[in-house]
């Protein structure tokens, strides 16, 4: 069972990130303050659920929180500041972005970029042990998910609906025959 919050903070946030270890586009963020007795079925680490149950746990989650938001940042920034300070930079702007102010930030992993004026506890698989973090692993991957979705219908070869960006077979036999597109990252080694 997962617990509802890592301080008891009846306003503290989980944050996560999706997208991390992508070859092509942005990094999403998700932040989510819920409910202290919001605890549906099914819900866990977005990674531990198929993409049919991620789906109706965010409409539940975007319905039943306190708040949430998601924000990304582009393969540009990526390249420019390197991927865990676009991790934290789209971490920060989910948090911006939230109609409630958070009173604590529970963040999954082991590091984080401080938000000015709120405290943090970086949690090492976070999103398996806590509701508001897996909360914000499954909005933040079923945005990006979407995202991709949409640039594969557009770059159809690279099977981005079906690999969100990951460096599978598929995906690196396409980039080697049609080469990489404005979505890939190019500080990444995509070959």
């Amino acid at each position: 069972m997962l617990l509802a919050s890592h301080t008891g903070h009846p306003l503290e946030a989980g944050l996560d990130e999706a997208g991390r270890g992508c070859l092509a586009g942005p990094v999403f963020a998700a932040a989510v303050i819920l409910p202290p007795d919001f605890s549906p079925p099914y819900l866990n680490d977005s990674k531990q659920i198929s993409a049919r149950r991620r789906t109706a746990l965010r409409a539940d989650i975007c319905r039943e929180a306190i708040a949430w938001a998601v924000a990304e940042a582009s393969p540009e920034e990526i390249a420019a500041i390197n991927i865990a300070q676009a991790s934290y930079l789209a971490m920060h702007r989910a948090v911006a972005a939230l109609a409630v102010r958070p009173g604590h930030l529970a963040v999954d992993g082991n590091r984080f970029r401080p938000y000015a004026g709120l405290e943090h506890t970086c949690l090492i698989k976070g999103d398996a042990h806590y509701r508001h973090i897996a909360a914000a692993s499954i909005v933040a991957k079923t945005f990006r998910d979407e995202r991709m979705s949409e640039l594969a219908l557009l770059y159809p070869h690279y099977g981005w609906e079906q690999n969100a960006g990951y460096p599978t077979a598929r995906h690196r036999a396409a980039i080697r025959q049609h080469g990489p597109t404005e979505h890939h990252r190019m500080g990444f080694r995509l070959l």
